[in-house]
Order: structure tokens, then C-alpha cells, then sequence
């Protein structure tokens, strides 16, 4: 399946601001079933990017603008040509169980079977899993337990965007039983870790098909768990449209939980009230995209990295929300 993926935020400040210090994490990831065929970044105001790996891997841009402003809108344009993963096995056996208590391994994921921010425990999570009986599955083997729970966490919890911000505790999605992805995948991914299973948020984009009953909103980013489990390896799972992750999901960066990889970071200097408007568009490409197509130079409001290419995509819509910290919530 080849995606064509449009991502544009602009803040908005009542005031010019002095300076603004962003990063980004919006470069689709390269990977066996996951092509990156383009990817293109643009700044407005213009500001030289650069890049770096983080700590778990992810491509991460940041800038500076270094002059006064009122407005700064980043757009992302990408191609992404992915493949379905092989189906999952039916079940594992017992001793997958104690595969996952491996020294060796649970060394190796020590980031992903900790509590961090958003994803850990608390005593509305201990309610809500008495109320469901979610530590009972723990009797089957763990690729059924995980299947299961990814369907309670979609059957008990209603999406609703507005609820919950992106800065809001775990227990704010547990007492309203109302959220967005980004909430849901927080509440398996604490799960998964006390059961001794390491798992990792992952922030990306994804193709909606009403067909398929997804649940999400088309013209937001998308977040979904990534659990690892010895036989398997990294598996994906979505908690909001109660799927395995398939070619329609597209990982952008993987984290301990939201904190980690949210779409844009940054600070701004002034005495500003700002505001956010974000507008993703997702679709499938019409026909294969030629060469000179991506070879297309970036106009003159940014200046591109390295080897960036450009693809034509679909018309961003707006949704206005105002946070007094520059960061976006995962719908």
C-alpha cells in the first residue's frame, strides 16, 4: 500500500514572540514492511533543520527561529509504501510466560517494562482491572492474553475527543471511560508492563477505513503498543479500533509513552498566548509515484534536509485547540 501523509501545525501567538526552539518527530520510520519513499519538512517562518537519532532511535528534527513572529507552521509531507505483517499465530505456548522472565531480556527492554510517566500504575488502574477481570488473563498464554486485552480495553472505554488533554494522567481516561488513542494505548502499555511483557508507544499515522470499523479521527495523528514478546518479537496492537496493527498504520517514532515522542516539542520566548491548530490528511497515492516526481526542490520558506524529497498530498483541515504547553495530542 503506498500512503501519501500531509501534516501541518501552526501556532499562533497573540503577540510577535522573540525566538522559537522546536523539534519534531514526523519522519515516517524506515523498516522491513515500512518503505520511506519520501519525506519533506517546510518552516515557515524559514529556519535551517537539523537532525539527530534519539535514544530509542527516531529521527528527530529541530530548528530555531531567531526572529520576532507571530506565527510559526510546520508541514510535513511523506510517502510511505507498506506491507501487511505476517498473520499472527492462533496462541503461544505456556512457556512464553517464562521466556519473558529472562534476565537477558528483561535487561535489554528495562526502558519498556518500567513505569514512566502517562503509562504506570495507580489505584484507578488497579479498579478498573478488578472490574474487568484483566489480571485473570494472565492464566491463558500470553499472545491470547494480549489479544484479549486489546479487545476490553476497546470495548470499555468510549472515544471522544476533548476529554482528556495531552498532558493528562492515566487515571483521567479511567474515571471517564472516554479518550483518544493516545489514552488507551497509555492504559495497555501499563498493563502489559505488570504482567512482565515489555511494551513501547508508538506515534505515527493511520489510514482510517470506516469499512473496518476504525473509530478514529482521519485528520489526527494516531497512536498505538508495540509489545515484544520472545517468539514474536515486536508485535503491534490498537486498543482504539480493537487491530493488530496492519500496512494502514504508519510508526513515525517509538517511546516509553507519549512524553517521549509527541509529534512537536519546543519553546517560544515572549509574554504570548498561543494557539494550535493541527490538520492531518492521510490517503492512499492514486498511482506510483515517478522519480522526478519526489525530486521536486522545496520552495523558498524552508530550507530542506539532506536528501529530502517532496510529494503532493492532500489539503490539511484545521482543529483549533488552545495548550499553554507546545505539544499535540494524539487523536
Amino acid at each position: 500500500m503506498l500512503l501519501e501523509i500531509r501534516h501541518v501545525t501552526q501556532y499562533q501567538y497573540a503577540v510577535p514572540v522573540r525566538e522559537s526552539v522546536m523539534e519534531v518527530w514526523m519522519q515516517p520510520q524506515k523498516g522491513v514492511r515500512q518503505r520511506l519513499v519520501s519525506f519533506d519538512l517546510e518552516i515557515d517562518p524559514a529556519a535551517q533543520l537539523f537532525s539527530y537519532a534519539d535514544s530509542f532511535g527516531n529521527a528527530v528534527y529541530h530548528f530555531d527561529v531567531p526572529q520576532p513572529h507571530d506565527r510559526l507552521i510546520i508541514t510535513a509531507r511523506a510517502a510511505v509504501e507498506s506491507q501487511p505483517p505476517p498473520p499472527l499465530l492462533d496462541r503461544l505456548d505456556m512457556g512464553e510466560w517464562d521466556r519473558l522472565r529472562s534476565e537477558f531480556l528483561r535487561g535489554e527492554n528495562f526502558d519498556f517494562l518500567n513505569p514512566h510517566g502517562f503509562a504506570r500504575d495507580s489505584e484507578a488502574l488497579h479498579h478498573y482491572t478488578a472490574e474487568h477481570e484483566i489480571d485473570a488473563l494472565r492464566s491463558r498464554d500470553p499472545l491470547t492474553a494480549l489479544k484479549t486485552l486489546n479487545t476490553k480495553i476497546y470495548e470499555s472505554f468510549g472515544y471522544e475527543a476533548g476529554v482528556t488533554r495531552a498532558d493528562s494522567p492515566i487515571d483521567d481516561v479511567l474515571k471517564a471511560r472516554k479518550g483518544v488513542c493516545q489514552d488507551f494505548a497509555h492504559v495497555m502499555i501499563a498493563i502489559c508492563r505488570s504482567w512482565g511483557i515489555p511494551a513501547r508507544y508508538v506515534s505515527g499515522y493511520l489510514f482510517t477505513d470506516k469499512k473496518h470499523g476504525d473509530r478514529s479521527d482521519p485528520d489526527a495523528t494516531h497512536a498505538w503498543v508495540e509489545v515484544f514478546l520472545p517468539s514474536l518479537r515486536w508485535i503491534g496492537f490498537d486498543p482504539t479500533n480493537n487491530t493488530e496493527a496492519t500496512e494502514r498504520h504508519i510508526a513515525c517514532a517509538v517511546g516509553r509513552d507519549y512524553s517521549d515522542v509527541p509529534p512537536s516539542r519546543g519553546v517560544y520566548k515572549g509574554e504570548a498566548e498561543s494557539q494550535l491548530a493541527v490538520g492531518v490528511s492521510v490517503r492512499k497515492a492514486r498511482a506510483a509515484l515517478s522519480e522526478p516526481e519526489f525530486l521536486r526542490v522545496s520552495g523558498p520558506s524552508a530550507r530542506i534536509s539532506p536528501g529530502a524529497r517532496r510529494v503532493q498530498s492532500a489539503g490539511a483541515v484545521y482543529e483549533q485547540q488552545r495548550l499553554h504547553q507546545m505539544q499535540q495530542q494524539q487523536q
